[in-house]
């Protein structure tokens, strides 16, 4: 049986290399900073306070959350810029919104006039102001308005809509992750920057000056070369990296921090081995919007073996008969999709040179309202 340090952690666990976080951070920042661009990561991918903060020390302007409940969890550890890219159309969101935007520099996502009436409603009552971004469809094909003048003309419906203050347009190409290479990740990233500039270009013409123009995800973020007019970048999993953006030709094996430990608990036959980690630990992510650009539910790296199926609570590796891995082994497996993975977990062993040095407590896990 394997004598690792990392023994006495049981598994199904995960490990954090700060190593290579700090080294994806540096990079990710110096590249932002030397396009003259601001750095807003997405925390959904890590949901941990202390990596927030490190960005943030690192450089970044302030973080971007998916949900309000995120927020709230960065804010109480001290984050104090903030950008919900959602819409808030819940009374409880909107009351929850005005309580938040009271102790932190907050601005939210809206794409209907519908929305920013109820968010007007709230704070025009109470005689306070919520900055708000226009979201962009620029062909996920999820929330926002297409592009150019429909996105113009939803802020001529809504720019007199008192409690609310027009701050500037924003982005997310999550259909990247269809993409089969990285030439594919490149023309999306060029076409998602292109369409948000024209866009921010036609407010210009009109007199109005977006002050954030934000585009991002990691794999467009990662090929990014800058573009005119856009202002802001939002990337989320190069803190972590995953199989998912080694499948798109983004990211390397070496730069991917995440991993989860797991214990061979069956070597039923040579070709199977059994590990107690299943879709409750790796979710079940082959590859992003339709496309699978991995193979099985993991890498695991210098082993001739990969989850080929998963269980509840079961991992069925399918494994070179000669490669000698034994009942009560730790296998590391790198996921397929970080973001998952990370909210199934309370916690996180952050590991230097095979050691754990610090256990992060995720504490947005869950938040989902």
């Amino acid at each position: 049986m394997q004598t690792s340090p990392l023994r006495k952690v049981d598994t199904p666990a995960l490990f954090l290399d700060l190593d290579i976080i700090e080294r994806n951070l540096d990079a990710m920042q110096q590249k932002m900073t030397g396009l003259g661009v601001d750095l807003r990561p997405h925390i959904k991918t890590h949901k941990i306070p202390e990596l927030a903060l490190w960005q943030i020390e690192k450089g970044a302007k302030g973080i971007t959350c998916a949900k309000l409940s995120e927020a709230r969890v960065m804010a109480g550890a001290g984050v104090k810029d903030i950008f919900i890219a959602n819409q808030i159309t819940t009374p409880c969101k909107i009351s929850g919104i005005w309580d938040l935007a009271r102790e932190v520099c907050l601005s939210v996502g809206l794409d209907s006039v519908a929305g920013a009436k109820m968010l007007s409603e709230l704070f025009a009552a109470k005689g306070g102001e919520l900055e708000y971004l226009i979201e962009l469809d620029t062909g996920l094909k999820r929330c926002g308005v297409l592009p150019g003048e429909p996105a113009w003309k939803l802020h001529q419906q809504i720019k007199d809509l008192p409690g609310l203050k027009f701050k500037g347009l924003f982005t997310h190409a999550g259909h990247v992750y269809g993409s089969a290479n990285r030439e594919e990740v490149e023309a999306i990233s060029r076409y998602e920057s292109r369409l948000t500039q024209e866009t921010a270009e036609i407010f210009r013409q009109n007199q109005v000056e977006p002050q954030v123009v934000s585009v991002g995800s990691t794999p467009t973020m990662k090929v990014w070369q800058g573009h005119q007019g856009i202002t802001e970048a939002r990337p989320g999993c190069y803190l972590l990296n995953d199989a998912m953006q080694v499948g798109m030709g983004v990211a390397e094996l070496e730069d991917c921090a995440l991993s989860l430990g797991a214990t061979v608990i069956s070597r039923p036959t040579p070709d199977r081995a059994v590990i107690d980690a299943g879709a409750k630990a790796l979710a079940l992510d082959k590859g992003g919007h339709g496309l699978e650009t991995v193979k099985g539910h993991g890498v695991i790296p210098g082993r001739d073996a990969y989850p080929e199926r998963l269980s509840e609570e079961h991992g069925i590796l399918k494994v070179a008969p000669d490669e000698p891995l034994s009942v009560g082994d730790m296998v590391r497996i790198i996921p397929n999709h970080a973001c998952p993975v990370m909210n199934l977990f309370d916690r996180a062993y952050g590991i230097r040179n095979g050691r754990v040095e610090k256990e992060f407590e995720i504490a947005a896990r869950g938040k989902s309202q």
